[in-house]
């Protein structure tokens, strides 16, 4: 990989899962020492879009107003390719699914061969927009990542069961909300929290999205809209 590649911005989908709606818990985990971007830090699944993830069924889409959101300010409409991201990352990084049962229309891709083999078809519609930011420059890999707030029950099979996951993340686990900043966390991910905390007993769409926009120019913060300057 070159170090344009390294450095180019990639749109990503990170998966915030809430359980336990008296005393919200969320799901984490820890980066691995080694990694390149955020090592050690305790922190949401999530990565980068993959091409094929435009092409993902759904059994049920992404609500309306999501998609609206996540078509704002953006070149090009990327909602569909980052809720399949969404839920493709989650599925990877900790063995939890997303889906309904269901046959798939067509060939199944490598990346979903495993969620297709328990009998499910990816859903998009308990996802809930309600956060992106942008990496700032100069770090070794850069990120436009959307936030997606599911709701546990909403998982199909047992939400304690990690056996599927990948070595990505490690001591995967249900911390409680109000616990979660005693990590070793990322910034981001504690401003995240803040917006979590808040919304935590609402399960519907927000009709405004905070977005941190780190660019090579300057570092603003926005509302997605009508994208109105805080």
């Amino acid at each position: 990989m070159s170090e344009i590649d390294k450095t180019a911005i990639r749109d990503a989908a990170t998966v915030i899962v809430l359980r336990d709606e008296a005393r919200p818990h969320v799901l984490m985990g820890q980066r691995g020492a080694q990694a390149a971007f955020m090592p050690n830090k305790f922190v949401f699944p999530g990565g980068a879009v993959d091409a094929g993830d435009a092409d993902i069924p759904f059994v049920r889409p992404l609500p309306a107003l999501c998609a609206e959101r996540l078509r704002e300010d953006s070149p090009r409409d990327l909602a569909h390719a980052l809720a399949a991201a969404a839920v493709r990352e989650l599925w990877e990084e900790t063995g939890l699914a997303l889906g309904q049962a269901g046959d798939w229309p067509g060939a199944v891709p490598p990346d979903w061969q495993g969620f297709a083999a328990r009998g499910l078809v990816p859903r998009a519609d308990p996802l809930q927009f309600v956060f992106r930011a942008i990496t700032p420059p100069g770090r070794p890999r850069r990120f436009d990542a959307r936030f997606f707030l599911v709701h546990a029950e909403a998982l199909a099979g047992d939400p304690d069961d990690f056996t599927a996951a990948c070595e990505e993340l490690s001591h995967l686990q249900w911390v409680p909300l109000a616990d979660a900043r005693r990590f070793d966390l990322p910034f981001i991910t504690e401003v995240v929290l803040a917006e979590v905390t808040a919304r935590a007993h609402d399960r519907a769409p927000p009709s405004s999205v905070p977005f941190f926009r780190n660019d090579d120019e300057e570092s603003l913060f926005l509302r997605l809209n009508g994208m109105r300057a805080d």
